[in-house]
């Protein structure tokens, strides 16, 4: 890099394996090649990640990992740099070329590349293969519900239903409803849609492990993993940690999502982006070390070996990698392909965190006696749409 001065990047990601370990992994072997650059990492919760605000990190922190709907909002702040302006033309059109599913494009925005995704997630179903004996995976959400009705009594159906992915789960139903274009910008989610979805988490509800409401993803998979007492999960966010031969526990597969439509589409797009904040001393050296991480050889060696789960096509197509993790990118990349992007306005972020707690309260309203219409939800879901959308 052409300086002895030692440079001391800090980066914020999220706390769990996945989130981290390839993280501090790739930065000492970045170190090695660059003596005089240090990267330091920081934690935040999983809830965070999502919701938030980018500004205020970036007044800390030289590298951030962050969620596509931030992308509208933080770009027009200021306080990411477009990448476009740093980085080499053939460079991003390889991470184009080799996105999983939207990955790459939900970080561009206004014309300009605000982050790499060096993570690609999305929604998908999960199981455990040694609890199915010789049952099919549901393909629809009418076998969903057959299945719950015919597992034995100490069996269940999990699905993660804290406010954050209730909000998701819901989001994946509609798009998968209503198809991509389904939530209007300027008024929220069609009534009709909205409903169906509804209709298909209320009618599964009574039938789930009882811990569902309370879980996050990474807690219903380590339950999963850890017990008997979960089979089938049919949308949550994917995890291939929990598909490994080396993870702990009794190993998870997973699938495409089950579908109203007859094919496994429109499931909400996650994934990670790993952005520049514009407030950065060292610029140049986070541009290169986020290069680095999301180059293809780092992706489909050190960062998933280390525990990551990466976001360049070459890393889902290895025949290594997908042996170790029981095919988790070969039985997924169609949902992941034909994934939903969320909204990236300045009202979105806000409305989804908010939005999970209303529906949430709603869920868990209806276990105890169903007093509300799901009409009723929806309007008050689209309420707070449009009183955040005209505070801006």
């Amino acid at each position: 890099m052409g300086s002895s001065k030692m440079i001391n990047l800090r980066g914020m990601t999220w706390n769990h394996e996945r989130g981290y370990a390839p993280l501090l992994l790739a930065s000492e072997k970045f170190h090695e090649r660059n003596p005089n650059v240090n990267l330091t990492w920081d934690r935040r919760s999983l809830k965070d990640f999502g919701d938030y605000p980018v500004d205020l990190l970036a007044k800390e922190y030289d590298i951030l990992l962050i969620d596509h709907p931030h992308v509208g909002i933080s770009s027009s702040q200021g306080v990411l740099i477009p990448l476009d302006e740093w980085m080499p033309t053939e460079f991003l059109a390889d991470q184009q070329a080799n996105s999983v599913g939207p990955s790459h494009m939900s970080y561009n925005w206004g014309g300009h590349q605000w982050a790499l995704a060096v993570d690609a997630a999305a929604q998908v179903a999960s199981y455990r293969p040694d609890l199915l004996a010789e049952r099919k995976l549901p393909t629809n959400w009418g076998e969903v519900h057959e299945w719950a009705l015919s597992l034995p009594h100490n069996r269940r159906i999990g699905w993660p239903l804290c406010p954050t992915d209730a909000m998701c789960s819901f989001l994946s139903l509609c798009a998968n409803i209503g198809g991509k274009t389904f939530f209007n910008e300027a008024e929220g989610i069609p009534q009709e849609v909205g409903e169906a979805a509804l209709e298909i988490m209320l009618d599964l509800l009574p039938m789930l492990h009882e811990s569902s409401l309370a879980s996050n993803p990474i807690q219903m998979y380590d339950l999963m993993s850890s017990s008997d007492e979960i089979v089938y999960v049919p949308l949550a966010f994917g995890y291939t940690n929990y598909a490994r031969k080396s993870y702990a526990g009794n190993r998870l597969r997973f699938a495409d999502v089950p579908s109203t439509k007859g094919k496994a589409e429109n499931a909400l797009l996650g994934g990670v982006g790993m952005a520049v904040s514009a407030l950065s001393k060292y610029v140049l050296q986070a541009v290169e070390f986020t290069m680095f991480a999301a180059s293809s050889h780092v992706q489909s060696t050190i960062y998933y070996e280390a525990g990551g789960q990466p976001g360049h096509a070459s890393a889902w197509t290895d025949t290594k990698v997908n042996e170790d993790c029981g095919d988790f990118f070969e039985a997924t990349r169609c949902t992941l392909e034909h994934s939903y992007m969320r909204p990236r306005n300045h009202t979105f972020p806000s409305y989804q965190e908010q939005a999970g707690v209303v529906l949430h309260e709603a869920l868990s309203r209806s276990l105890v006696k169903r007093t509300e219409s799901v009409s009723t939800i929806v309007k008050e879901l689209n309420h707070l749409y449009l009183n955040l959308l005209h505070k801006e």
